[in-house]
């Protein structure tokens, strides 16, 4: 089982293979944190890794709950007006889990 630091760079690595471009990695602002930002094309997309051992609980992708991603919007939106960017943008999940891997697009509304 990957932990941590080793399932974000597994992340990263996986994105990097189906075509996307790394940005940055866990940028943090007053009140949230994004653990990837990637670029895909002209958009841009902010990554939430999820590392679970199992499904219990509901697993990686109830672990992102709604107050999670008031904090992925916030930091999202700090980065793109910390750096004057006006770009499209979506978010994604990776999910690691039970030693799977699984890439969810657009999960969240921007």
């Amino acid at each position: 089982m990957l932990k941590g630091a080793a399932a974000e760079q597994a992340a990263a690595d996986y994105l990097a293979t189906q075509g996307l471009t790394l940005v940055a990695r866990n940028y943090r602002c007053r009140g949230g944190e994004i653990d990837l930002i990637l670029r895909d094309g002209v958009s841009l997309v902010f990554v939430e890794v999820r590392e679970r051992a199992g499904s219990a609980f509901g697993g990686a992708a109830a672990s992102i709950t709604a107050t999670k991603q008031a904090r992925l919007r916030l930091a999202a939106q700090h980065y793109l007006n910390r750096h004057g960017l006006d770009l499209a943008c979506r978010f994604d999940a990776v999910l690691v889990q039970g030693g799977r891997m699984e890439w969810l697009r657009a999960v969240m509304g921007a």
